[in-house]
């Protein structure tokens, strides 16, 4: 293995002197690199992997989020399910209880009587009751409530006197 040392103390690429005082030229030194061809081929493959591990990253998340939409989703039409059961039992307002809908999927709920109001267009004879139903649908992790305001009647309202 020999020592290289640049000619007359410069800093210069342009030659090089040998131990044995023969000056030789960087640039031909440097053609015969050949090892930069395999660094640069595996800092190529370092990327591409980096990429492909984002991309299962990516993958990975999409699909987590997939799944809960579809729970979510199942959740809302559980609580749908449960709220239409309140309103067809309306007057009662007997809670609801949970009940299981489906494989994996319960609903439960309350109805509440909110009172009576009047309607235009009724007069004041005839009055409705308002009840609200608010029913909550699971589904795994996911849960969904709604609530529903339901208009009931007309039924003859007021005394019944007319003054």
């Amino acid at each position: 293995m020999e020592k290289r040392f640049l000619a007359n103390g410069s800093e210069g690429p342009e030659t090089l002197l040998t131990p044995s005082g023969l000056q030789r030229s960087m640039v031909s030194h440097r053609l015969n690199d050949k090892g930069v061809a395999l660094v640069i081929a595996l800092m190529i493959l370092l990327v591409l992997t980096l990429i492909g591990i984002n991309a299962i990253t990516s993958t990975t998340f999409e699909v987590s989020i997939s799944g809960n939409e579809r729970l979510g989703t199942d959740a809302f039409y559980a609580s749908e399910a449960g709220a239409q059961v309140g309103i067809n039992q309306i007057p009662v307002t007997d809670p609801i209880s949970r009940t299981k809908l489906g494989e994996d999927s319960y609903y439960r709920g309350r109805i509440e009587a909110r009172g009576p109001f009047f309607t235009e267009g009724y007069g004041s004879t005839w009055q409705f009751e308002r009840f609200q139903v608010n029913a909550t649908g699971e589904s795994f992790r996911a849960m969904k409530e709604i609530e529903v305001q339901v208009r009931y009647g007309p039924f003859p309202g007021g005394t019944g006197y007319d003054n």
